[in-house]
Formats: structure tokens, C-alpha cells, sequence
């Protein structure tokens, strides 16, 4: 076997190298980082998207057209020197892996998948192919790497638990940040794309929360998105007490809002990792966030209120104010020794070397 294997690293919903900045691009950034560090050699199989929204029938149809000609072109060039596994991050109904299992079988390579979820409720209705073509390449895989708690179960009962592993989510966390006591005013923080559903919800959440705030306390808001009016004119009534910043997405150049703030304050409505909080966390950076799967996996640096109930989540961002320092440290200690990328690589090394040796 090779000092370091090659690995065909695919991500069907947002390639590494997407302009648009996501979460669900930063992980995959995070798990290709993770393979290196686990002494890998990884490399951007494809950068075909399967991706739709909408549930439409007709752009599945097209996506797995534009997927076959990819495999083929795929086997193809790797023919001759083939990568030692394909690995794929996040499959689920409404972004197959249309490349891995074809290509896995037709080199004969060992097939992994990060992230993988299974919707039994699509196989019905607009999405039902792609359902099934997320299905079969979950059932072909030699290995699941299991994220969130929120798609555990349905893995488990389709029976895969002898081929289920869990990879904690994991941030790289830096250099450990100055150690500092909340200030005056309360410096909270929030980072979050300005989109509609969850996102939204979670902002309406949070403005009817800090109305209810008794202390002096300056917010500031990271995002951008198609509903930033909308979202900023729930803050409107606050006036220069909230500040909005655009444009800011690199983790390495939020680092310093981090540092710089009190709190991060975000409900989280229905987050499935929820990758802020282990930033702000890895930052020293203390969290507040409704009660949920995703949260509970931060409580140790948290505080966590009752989900939309204003009141609490204010008395919550309350209880974090007065307990900062202690949880500082926790939120750091804890980020680094659960959901840190050397944790993450470590996993992934055991793991797949047991498969291609």
C-alpha cells in the first residue's frame, strides 16, 4: 500500500471549491482537510452537482444524464491508477451520489460515505428517484460515517449499524484565543445566512428574545442573503444597538468577531450540525441556542433555553453573561477534544485504512 492512498473525494451537493460559501461547503473543506491530515492523499474526484431543491423529475432526469457521461469519462481517466477508496460527503434525497457507486464498481474500490441520509417519506412523490438513488448508494457503501444524532435512527433501521461509524462534527480550532470577562455593554454575536424557513425563523426567534434583555447589551449581526431586509427590519426597532456586517464567510476571518464578542446568540431552529457554534466555541467563544439534537452536542460550553419561548432565551442569554469565563473555557476544552480535525482524522484513519489494506 502506498505511504499515503489516494482518495477520490466527492461532494454531490457543494464541491470544496464552490464560489458560494455554505456550511455544507466548509465541511466538506474540513473533511478533505481531515483525509490529508489522516495521511491521505485526496483529491476533488468531480465537481458535478446533483442537486435539486424542487423536486423536479425533469432535472433529475437531466442530472443523471450529465452523471452517466461523468462516469464513464471517470472510470476512464482513473483506469490506469486508481485512487484506493471513493469517498463521498452527504448524500440524501435531494443530492444523490450519482458518480461513487458506478465508479466504486467498476474500479473495484472500497465506497465510503460522510453524511449520509435516508428519507423513507421521499420514495413517493416529486423526489422518489433521487430518494432511490440515495438509497442504493447508501446500501452499497462499505462504510457510513454517521454526523447528526437527526440521521441516526433511520440508518439504524435500515440495518446498517454494523457498517455505521460515528465522525463527531469537527472545526479546526486554532491557536487557543485570549481568556477575557464580559464587558459593557454585553457584546452578542450572531453569524447566519439571511435566508427563508429555519434561518429566518431562528432570526424572528432571536429579535423577539433580545427585547426582552434587562442589561445593556450592542449585537452584531454576519450574514447576507435574499431575505436580508425582511430579516433586518425585525431589529429595526433596536436601532444602533444592532449592527449588521456583510460579506464576511471564511472562518479564518471570523475568527477575530469571535474573539472580539461576548456570546454568540443563535436559536438553531432545526440546525443538523449547527458548524457557528463550534467556530465560536473553538474561539473560547460562549453560546447560547435553543434546546435541540444539534445543540445538545454543544452543551458543555452552551447554555440552552426552552425552543421559542423568548423569555428564556433571554434569562438564558442572561445566565451565559454572568458564567462567561467558566464557559470560555469549557466551550474550547471541549471543541478540542471532541470536534477537533486531528479527532476527525484520527477516526477516518483507523477507519479506512481497515479498508484498503
Amino acid at each position: 500500500m502506498a505511504e499515503r492512498p489516494k482518495i477520490a473525494f466527492y461532494a454531490p451537493m457543494k464541491a470544496p471549491d464552490h464560489p458560494r460559501p455554505s456550511g455544507d461547503r466548509e465541511i466538506a473543506r474540513l473533511t478533505f482537510r481531515a483525509l490529508d491530515a489522516a495521511g491521505f492523499a485526496p483529491f476533488t474526484a468531480s465537481d458535478l452537482r446533483s442537486l435539486d431543491l424542487e423536486g423536479d423529475p425533469d432535472l433529475q432526469l437531466r442530472l443523471w444524464s450529465e452523471a452517466e457521461a461523468e462516469s464513464t469519462r471517470l472510470i476512464d481517466a482513473l483506469r490506469d491508477d486508481p485512487p484506493a477508496l471513493w469517498f463521498t460527503y452527504h448524500c440524501h434525497y435531494k443530492s444523490p451520489d450519482l458518480l461513487g457507486p458506478t465508479v466504486a464498481d467498476a474500479l473495484d474500490l472500497a465506497y465510503v460515505i460522510s453524511e449520509p441520509s435516508l428519507s423513507p417519506k421521499r420514495r413517493g412523490g416529486t423526489w422518489s428517484s433521487f430518494a432511490r438513488l440515495s438509497e442504493g448508494a447508501i446500501a452499497r457503501a462499505d462504510r457510513l460515517f454517521w454526523v447528526t444524532e437527526r440521521d441516526r435512527p433511520a440508518l439504524a433501521d435500515a440495518g446498517y449499524e454494523a457498517k455505521m461509524v460515528q465522525l463527531a462534527p469537527f472545526v479546526d480550532p486554532g491557536l487557543a484565543p485570549p481568556l477575557r470577562g464580559a464587558g459593557e455593554p454585553l457584546k452578542l454575536l450572531t453569524v447566519a445566512m439571511m435566508r427563508p424557513g429555519d434561518k429566518a425563523e431562528s432570526y424572528r426567534r432571536l429579535a423577539a428574545a433580545i427585547s426582552r434583555l434587562s442589561d445593556d447589551w450592542r449585537l452584531t449581526l454576519i450574514g447576507h442573503g435574499p431575505q436580508q431586509d425582511q430579516i433586518m427590519s425585525l431589529f429595526a426597532e433596536f436601532g444602533d444597538r444592532v449592527t449588521r456586517i456583510s460579506g464576511v464567510t471564511d472562518p479564518s476571518a471570523l475568527r477575530p468577531h469571535y474573539e472580539a464578542a461576548d456570546l454568540l446568540v443563535w436559536p438553531g431552529v432545526n440546525e443538523g450540525i449547527g458548524m457557528v457554534w463550534f467556530e465560536a466555541m473553538a474561539a473560547g467563544l460562549p453560546v447560547v441556542a435553543e434546546n435541540g439534537p444539534a445543540a445538545r452536542t454543544i452543551a458543555p460550553g452552551a447554555v440552552l433555553s426552552a425552543p421559542d419561548n423568548p423569555a428564556d432565551f433571554a434569562a438564558a442569554i442572561e445566565q451565559a453573561a454572568v458564567k462567561r469565563a467558566a464557559l470560555s473555557r469549557t466551550a474550547r476544552a471541549h471543541v478540542e477534544h471532541y470536534h477537533s480535525i486531528d479527532r476527525a482524522a484520527a477516526t477516518l484513519r483507523t477507519v479506512l485504512r481497515g479498508l484498503i489494506q
